[in-house]
């Protein structure tokens, strides 16, 4: 079982905006003085800057375009609706934010069928919507694909009883736990896990001092160090610069390297990057617009693709 792919999927934004449904609990957002036609246009160029940065370094890149209806603000996370995995299982999950469930779209599996990869079959979590549960794919589940285990941190857009679905269906062990950062004083939850946790091949960049609960932590050390990762850790200003919100991927020819936002390159001190360039080298690229309204940096903006080929 291989934890990293050389090829992800991402949807480039035609209405990409500051999504008021998601701003309720994802406090990374905020508002910029611009109207929203130029956010989009800078969205884009950001995107495709990002692309042609990955493709450059001979990672597989399938770029779908989105449509203008249904209106989709944060189309350009596809992690979290969608993932793909090994078996050829497809898996479709359930959003918090109404607007957001009109991501899914079935074309993108056709796209992907055309690209030279097998579907076996669909896996759909999305009925839980009707009952106000929610599991927002990767973004909501970081999957150590070798050691059998997920890591989750329970949020308005994690709940437990999915999480627990999910580990029984796909066979993992789940590791549940509450991360925390600090809102005007008050400690609550943060929306996602892979804003303050990555998980690479032999090492873990998480920001630690954002789940309060001792044990809890303990137990998160534990199963990270039981996988032989080194733990890297983060402090909670650099996971506000995205810092937790990276992905390891592989090019064609097997290399390694670590992809990120510059805005998260940037907030890491020497040391930090120097045991990240011990594993694998860096690339990054300006996401500012995207992360400033989106709420989300690069890890978001890319859905693995571990379908098996034809």
């Amino acid at each position: 079982m291989k934890q990293i792919t050389n090829t992800i999927l991402m949807i480039r934004p035609v209405s990409f905006r500051m999504n008021e449904q998601t701003a309720v609990n994802n406090y990374f957002q905020e508002e910029l003085d611009l109207k929203n036609q130029e956010i989009n246009s800078k969205a884009q160029q950001e995107f495709d800057a990002f692309v042609a940065v990955l493709r450059e370094k001979g990672i597989r890149v399938i770029v779908i375009e989105d449509t203008k209806e249904p209106d989709t603000p944060d189309s350009i996370f596809p992690n979290n609706w969608i993932s793909f995995h090994a078996n050829g299982t497809v898996v479709v999950y359930p959003m918090f934010a109404e607007n957001r469930r009109n991501e899914r779209r079935e074309d993108v599996l056709d796209t992907l069928e055309k690209e030279g990869f097998t579907i076996e079959n669909v896996v759909d979590y999305t009925t839980a919507e009707e009952e106000g549960l929610f599991l927002e794919g990767t973004g909501s589940i970081l999957i150590d694909r070798v050691h059998q285990k997920v890591y989750c941190a329970l949020s308005a857009r994690a709940h437990e009883d999915l999480i627990i679905e999910f580990c029984e269906d796909f066979d993992c062990l789940p590791v549940i736990f509450t991360a925390n950062q600090t809102v005007e004083g008050a400690r609550l939850p943060i929306y996602h896990t892979n804003v303050m946790m990555c998980l690479g091949e032999s090492y873990a960049v998480i920001c630690l001092d954002s789940i309060d609960d001792k044990k809890e932590k303990k137990n998160v050390v534990h199963h990270l160090k039981e996988s032989g990762k080194e733990i890297i850790a983060i402090t909670e200003s650099q996971m506000h610069q995205f810092a937790g919100n990276m992905l390891q991927l592989a090019s064609a020819d097997g290399q390694r390297y670590l992809v990120m936002s510059s805005a998260a390159y940037n907030s890491l001190h020497a040391e930090q990057l120097a045991k990240l360039e011990k594993h694998n080298p860096i690339i990054h690229s300006s996401l500012d617009t995207i992360e400033t309204c989106g709420g989300g940096s690069a890890r978001c903006m890319m859905a693995e693709v571990f379908l098996p080929s034809i």
